[in-house]
């Protein structure tokens, strides 16, 4: 579990494809805190750290998350961010996050706005895949508040904090990005329409 709230930002070192699976080795400043086969979430897909050396740790992602996640498209000296699993009994200042992404979605708007930013997002219209305005999203790992839904598309505004420390400074119209909607809206609506 985590929280959506970004601990840091790492940078892709090496890519090692093998098989269906690539290997990614990430250099960050809590590489020396991790242990191996602790889950860590990369740009919002939990992955288990598998080797550590110095700085630098490695992640293995199957097939399954290259198909359903943006970590394929990465590549070396591209930014990451980084959260490892929280902690029982801290505050939980983002909101429920599992590191299970359901898809990806596309940057459609990057404006500046009175010491703000808003971005706009769209991705494949889905009934398990919706926003609701005030509601919880989870893009690239980062706990947001929605701030326009629509069937298929929706926003968020951010401060500048979170512009700067986190992939937001990179993003731009087309950019492709992990998001993972609220677990208690996806329950909700696996249930009814379970009932039609």
């Amino acid at each position: 579990m985590f929280t959506g709230i970004i601990e840091t930002l790492g940078k892709v070192h090496k890519i090692k494809e093998e098989g269906g699976n690539i290997h990614l080795s990430i250099d960050s400043d809590i590489s020396s805190e991790l242990k191996i086969d602790q889950s860590v979430a990369h740009n919002g897909v939990c992955l288990t750290v598998v080797a550590i050396e110095g700085s630098v740790y490695t992640v293995t992602a199957i097939e399954e998350t290259l198909d359903k996640t943006s970590i394929g498209k990465l590549r070396v000296g591209d930014v990451v961010n980084l959260e490892r699993a929280m902690i029982m009994g801290s505050r939980l200042d983002g909101h429920i996050v599992q590191g299970h992404v359901d898809c990806t979605g596309i940057v459609t708007k990057v404006a500046q706005k009175d010491g703000s930013w808003v971005f706009g997002f769209e991705y494949d219209a889905n009934m398990l895949h919706a926003t609701i305005e005030k509601g919880s999203i989870t893009i690239d790992g980062t706990s947001l508040t929605v701030i326009d839904s629509g069937k298929n598309h929706f926003g968020v505004a951010i401060i500048p904090y979170t512009y700067e420390h986190t992939r937001f400074h990179t993003y731009a119209p087309g950019t492709v990005v992990n998001l993972e909607f609220d677990v208690i809206g996806k329950y909700v609506a696996k249930l009814m329409q379970n009932q039609s």
